[in-house]
C-alpha cells in the first residue's frame, strides 16, 4: 500500500498515540531514510503526526534527525503535563515495577488494573520521573550555559541519567487552546521538566493522577487541528517577555512558568542563536582561509608533477623549499580544522552543518590533498614503529569527520571512502614486506588495494601521481612477482 501511494505521488503520513506514536516516528524516520537512498523524498512527502508519544532516541540520533532536515517533518502533539512522553527519562533499570503500574493504570483490559485511583507504587514512579527529569534538565542546561564546573563532568559518574533526548518538532497544547509550537531540543526538554512542576498547595498523588489522565485528553487538539490553528513561536514569546529578567512565575503562551524555567528557555534560544553565529563565522573568514591554503598546496602539488614527482613522496623527502612551505600550510590547516572538529564535539555549530554540501565538498577536498601529507609526516618520522600503523592509531579526528560527512551525503558505506588513505596502506604493506613477510602472506590485500586504487583513479578522487614512474609505490609495485603484476587491474596504469 506505501509503495503503491508513492509510486502515486501521495503524501505518506505516519501517525499514532502513545507507544503507536514512537512506532510511528521511528517508521517515518526509516521510510525518511529509505527514500533518501533511493532519492525519491521529494516525491513521497513523507510526514508523521504523534499525540503523547514517548522519547524514542538519544542526543546522537536527534542530531541525525536534525541534520538531514527531518525535524520539521515529525511533529508530536503534547499535553504540557502529560506523564508519557517523560517516562523514557528515567531510567529504565531503576523503576520497571512503576513503570508497569503505569501500564497497568493505563490500560483498563489488564489484570491488574485498578479503577479505585493512582496506587502508591505510581506515585512514588511519578516523583522518581520528576527527580530524573530535573537531574537531566539541570544538566543540559549548564551544559548550554557554559558551566564549566569539575562537579558537572563528574555528575554521570554517581547519577545514572537517561540518554533520551527529545527528536522532531513538538507542540504544546496550553491553557488558551493555543499550540505552542518549539523546534529546539534544549528548550523542549526544559519544558518537558518544568510544565510538570508541583503547585505548592499539591498533593503528589493528585499530580500524578492529573498526569496520567492528560495522556487520554487528545482530543482537543484533533479539534483544533480541524479548525484555523493558533501557533506560538515560544521561544521568540518567551525571549520578549523576559528582557529585564524581573520576574517571578508568570504565564506564557498559556503555559504557567517559573523565573527559572523563563531563563533556562531564554538561554537555549540564546544557545541556539551563539550557535549560528559561529557557523556564519566558519563560513566567512576560516572558509575564506581554508581555500586560499588548499589553492596553494595544489600548486605544490602541480609543481611536484611537472618534475614527474609524487606530492607525497617529495614531502616525505623533504629535501626543497616548497616541501617545508607546504608542511606550514598543513599545520595551519590542521588548526583550523580541529578547531571545528571541537566546535563539533562540544555543539558550537548548528546540527545541520555537517550535511551542507559545501562544506561537505570543502571536507573531502582538504582530506584527499592533504592527508597525504600527514600519512607521509607519519612515515617520515617512523611513527608507526613506536604507536602502531596510521589507520589504527595515527589518524587524526578531522579526516575521520570529513569523510563520515563525504559517505553519509553521498549514502554510500561507512568506511567505503578511504581514497585519502591509499599511501598509508601501501606503506603498510611495504613494512610488513621489508620485515619479513612473504608476499603470499599478504597477496589478498595488495589485490584489495590494487583493486580499490583502481576504482579511486577511474572516478577521480585519487591523483595520477600516484601512479608516476618515479613514484614510491610504482617503485615498489614492480618488485612484486610478474605472475601477479600482469595480471594486476592497476598493470595498464603503471608505466614501465
Amino acid at each position: 500500500m506505501v509503495s503503491r501511494a508513492v509510486a502515486e505521488e501521495k503524501r505518506i503520513i505516519f501517525t499514532g498515540h502513545s507507544s503507536g506514536g514512537s512506532i510511528a516516528t521511528l517508521s517515518a524516520i526509516w521510510f525518511l531514510e529509505t527514500c533518501t537512498r533511493r532519492g525519491s523524498v521529494n516525491q513521497a512527502h513523507p510526514f508523521c503526526v504523534t499525540f503523547g508519544a514517548p522519547l524514542v532516541g538519544d542526543h546522537t540520533f536527534n542530531h541525525a534527525v536534525r541534520r538531514e532536515g527531518w525535524s520539521q517533518c515529525i511533529l508530536h502533539f503534547v499535553m504540557p503535563v502529560d506523564i508519557i512522553p517523560r517516562i523514557p527519562l528515567t531510567p529504565l533499570s531503576s523503576v520497571t515495577e512503576g513503570i508497569q503500574a503505569v501500564l497497568d493504570w493505563l490500560s483498563p483490559h489488564t489484570p491488574n488494573f485498578s479503577p479505585s485511583g493512582v496506587t502508591p507504587t505510581i506515585t512514588q514512579f511519578y516523583e522518581n520521573l520528576l527527580r530524573s527529569t530535573l537531574s537531566i534538565a539541570s544538566y543540559e542546561a549548564c551544559s548550554f550555559m557554559g558551566c564549566t564546573s569539575s562537579i558537572l563532568g563528574t555528575l554521570t559518574s554517581f547519577i545514572e541519567l537517561s540518554p533520551y533526548r527529545p527528536c522532531g518538532t513538538y507542540l504544546f497544547l496550553t491553557s488558551s487552546e493555543q499550540l505552542a509550537v518549539v523546534t529546539n531540543s534544549d528548550a523542549v526538554l526544559q519544558l518537558l521538566f518544568y510544565c510538570l512542576q508541583l503547585d505548592p498547595q499539591q498533593q503528589l498523588r493528585d499530580a500524578a493522577e492529573r498526569s496520567l489522565n492528560a495522556h487520554w485528553q487528545y482530543e482537543p487538539i484533533k479539534q483544533i487541528m480541524m479548525q484555523e490553528i493558533v501557533c506560538v513561536d515560544y521561544l521568540g514569546l518567551v525571549s520578549s517577555t523576559i528582557p529585564g529578567r524581573q520576574m517571578s512565575g508568570t504565564a506564557v503562551g498559556g503555559l504557567e512558568l517559573s523565573k527559572e524555567a523563563m531563563l533556562s528557555l531564554s538561554a537555549a534560544g540564546q544557545w541556539e542563536k551563539q550557535r549560528e553565529t559561529n557557523q556564519a563565522k566558519l563560513d566567512g573568514a576560516s572558509c575564506t582561509k581554508i581555500r586560499e591554503v588548499l589553492k596553494s598546496l595544489n600548486e605544490y602539488k602541480r609543481t611536484c608533477e611537472l618534475h614527474e614527482v609524487s606530492y607525497y613522496d617529495s614531502f616525505k623527502l623533504q629535501r626543497e623549499v616548497h616541501d617545508f612551505n607546504a608542511n606550514v600550510r598543513r599545520l595551519e590547516l590542521a588548526g583550523l580544522w580541529d578547531e571545528i572538529v571541537e566546535m563539533l564535539r562540544k555543539r558550537e555549530l548548528p546540527d545541520g552543518f555537517e550535511g551542507r554540501q559545501d562544506w561537505v565538498s570543502l571536507g573531502t577536498m582538504y582530506r584527499r590533498l592533504v592527508e597525504p601529507l600527514d600519512i607521509a609526516n607519519y612515515y617520515r618520522h617512523s611513527k608507526n614503529e613506536d604507536t602502531g600503523s596510521y589507520l589504527s592509531k595515527g589518524r587524526p579526528r578531522r579526516y575521520k569527520y570529513t569523510q563520515e560527512w563525504h559517505e553519509q551525503l553521498q549514502h554510500i558505506s561507512f568506511g567505503s571512502s578511504l581514497e585519502s588513505c591509499f599511501w598509508a596502506m601501501a606503506e603498510e604493506l611495504q613494512a610488513e614486506i621489508a620485515n619479513g613477510k612473504t608476499f603470499e602472506d599478504v597477496r589478498d590485500r595488495v589485490a584489495k588495494l590494487e583493486s580499490d586504487a583502481h576504482g579511486w583513479f577511474m572516478s577521480g578522487s585519487l591523483g595520477k601521481d600516484v601512479f608516476l614512474s618515479c613514484s614510491s609505490f610504482v617503485i615498489w609495485w614492480k618488485t612484486l612477482p610478474e605472475k601477479h603484476r600482469s595480471a594486476s587491474c592497476i598493470a595498464k596504469l603503471v608505466p614501465w
